[in-house]
């Protein structure tokens, strides 16, 4: 997703991801910054995929309300897989 305002000097991207761990959890990560830089990265582990999934949702919903889009043609995110 991204949040592009030239008159603000703003150009931020946000990424959320879900991963596998070694334990059959699984780990939502998330990298936001400045658009061209490496930006910030949080990992967060959840029990489930579903509780995972349920976390990424509920973030990309706050991101949209806040002015951030997906980059996709289409403007649908593709479903996360693990």
């Amino acid at each position: 997703m991204t949040r592009q305002d030239p008159s603000r000097n703003m150009a931020r991207f946000y990424v959320v991801s879900l991963a596998p761990t070694l334990f059959g959890e699984v780990s939502l990560v998330r990298n936001w910054g400045r658009i061209g830089s490496r930006g910030q990265m949080m990992v967060e582990t959840f029990p489930t995929a579903d509780a995972a999934l349920e976390a990424s949702d509920r973030l990309a919903r706050v991101k949209r309300r806040k002015g951030y889009h997906s980059p996709c043609p289409t403007g649908q995110v593709p479903a996360a897989t693990i």
